[in-house]
């Protein structure tokens, strides 16, 4: 029996990881090496990430590897998407790249949509709308300091950005590309017309490469800090989601996907993209997916609501984990409270349990008093925006969906778990929680010909696994919720 051996730099809003996976005998081992906080650093009036920090974080991933003294055949790395990197000759970058959330693309939709309508954004590139892309940021690049952006000769998106660091190759690998609203995926290339109408300068989009595509070999220097010899770089799934839906332990036709953490990408896999009239209202995406298929979902608020309210109540002395959280959330009073999380006062940061009783205060409903309280009422929320979605899906696509798959970091949460199955009225089949390294690992297996298929893939993730099965309960009580909460999207 043969072991091979992958790394997976796994880069999230919150932390990151060096991950190593170990394939035998169609079986995956996934083992964290090294994690390491992330988060936006506030700076000049902008929020900004500090990519050569995590980059010396990953690098002290890679020498712990190494100190294992086994052979590595490759290594990847994945990320959130939208944010970008602009480079310049030899220099590592221009400028610190911009968080998403910061606010000069507050007003980006508003501000493209004066240079090409909405319904041409679309049909060219067919995703969401929503004002974080990589598009209405480059827009602002544009307005706001257009030396910086004249400078510019490539930009590249995050996970790809960290592969250029280790491989010295700077491509663009397909589904992270697809994130940027600036990709056309039934043309699979970039989205020549918008690049034109806005103004970008063509020279600075790097090459797109399909997923699992070997960039070549570490960099000299590189092998010889890390101590990692004939060691390949390869751009697996560079957009985290791509890489967990590629893992999702799935068979058949009627599932769907929710890639669970700080934010909810809830969708279908589909052969084709799905661009029409239905799905442009309801704001749904088309991402590309590894061997090209397409992620149609939709990204929607998830777990930052209870990221920071927790860093809320963090700043005045109580200090809570999720797991004690959640506890609290289970003991607490249900379907007190319901939030329309699609409130733009939810996507930014600073004091969330202040905004959650405003909010509920403002729609005349008793506001949580309690942690669990809080919680209680953000994930049941949440879970009535499972279900709206999954219904959503169904009516543009006419497909029926009976099983929905939660992976990633919030798949841990039993009791969102069960919340989602008694909301949405369907089956929830929970895990693995290390989906996107799961995916990133296996992709890599496959560019390295270790594995024949994105079939044999899930069938090893499935050897590898387990999974928790939740039933639907207590089908009144939500029903009646549900109507509340469809009610409350209509308020002001």
């Amino acid at each position: 029996m043969s072991n091979h051996h992958y790394i997976a730099c796994d880069l999230g809003a919150e932390s990151g990881r060096a991950m190593l996976g170990t394939l035998a005998d169609d079986h995956l081992t996934i083992e964290e090496i090294h994690r390491f906080p992330n988060g936006a650093i506030a700076i000049c009036d902008s929020l900004r990430w500090d990519v050569l920090r995590l980059f010396e974080e990953l690098k002290v991933g890679l020498r712990k590897v190494a100190a294992r003294g086994i052979s590595v055949s490759s290594v990847s790395c994945d990320s959130w998407g939208v944010d970008y990197v602009l480079l310049h000759g030899n220099e590592p970058m221009l400028t610190a790249p911009f968080q998403y959330r910061d606010s000069r693309t507050d007003d980006g939709l508003a501000r493209a949509f004066a240079v090409a309508p909405a319904d041409e954004i679309f049909a060219e590139t067919g995703i969401q709308f929503i004002f974080i892309n990589t598009l209405y940021q480059l827009h602002a690049d544009l307005l706001q300091r257009p030396a910086i952006l004249s400078a510019a000769e490539r930009f590249l998106n995050i996970g790809d950005y960290f592969n250029f660091l280790l491989s010295g190759v700077p491509k663009a690998e397909e589904s992270l590309a697809s994130t940027t609203q600036l990709y056309n995926p039934q043309q699979r290339t970039w989205a020549k017309k918008l690049i034109e109408k806005f103004g970008f300068s063509a020279r600075i989009f790097p090459e797109v490469v399909p997923s699992g595509t070997k960039l070549g070999p570490l960099l000299p220097a590189l092998a010889a800090e890390t101590e990692l010899r004939d060691l390949q770089v390869v751009a697996s799934c560079s957009h985290d989601t791509g890489a967990a839906v590629a893992a999702v332990p799935a068979a058949g036709k009627n599932w769907a996907y929710l890639s669970s953490g700080t934010w909810s990408l809830l969708g279908i896999e589909s052969s084709t993209p799905i661009i029409t009239v239905k799905s442009r209202q309801y704001n749904f995406t088309n991402e590309v997916g590894f061997g090209g298929s397409i992620r149609f979902l939709k990204n929607i608020i998830g777990l930052w609501v209870v990221q920071e309210c927790r860093r809320a109540w963090a700043k005045t002395g109580q200090e809570y984990n999720y797991e004690q959280l959640t506890a609290m959330a289970e003991s607490a009073p249900p379907l007190k409270a319901l939030l329309n999380l699609g409130d733009d006062r939810f996507a930014k940061p600073d004091n969330m349990p202040q905004k959650i009783a405003d909010y509920c205060r403002e729609t005349h409903q008793p506001a949580p008093t309690t942690p669990g309280e809080f919680v209680r009422c953000v994930l049941e929320s949440l879970a009535l925006l499972y279900r709206q979605t999954l219904d959503q899906i169904e009516e543009v696509t006419e497909r029926k969906l009976t099983t929905l798959h939660i992976v990633g970091g919030g798949s841990k949460n039993q009791l969102l778990n069960q919340l989602s199955a008694n909301a949405t009225g369907r089956v929830v089949v929970a895990g693995p929680v290390e989906c996107t390294a799961i995916g990133n690992v296996l992709i890599q297996a496959i560019a390295m010909g270790h594995l024949p298929s994105l079939a044999a893939l899930r069938q090893v993730v499935r050897n590898s696994f387990p999974t928790v099965r939740y039933e639907p309960q207590e089908k009144m009580p939500w029903e009646e919720a549900y109507k509340r909460f469809r009610e409350m999207q209509t308020m002001r």
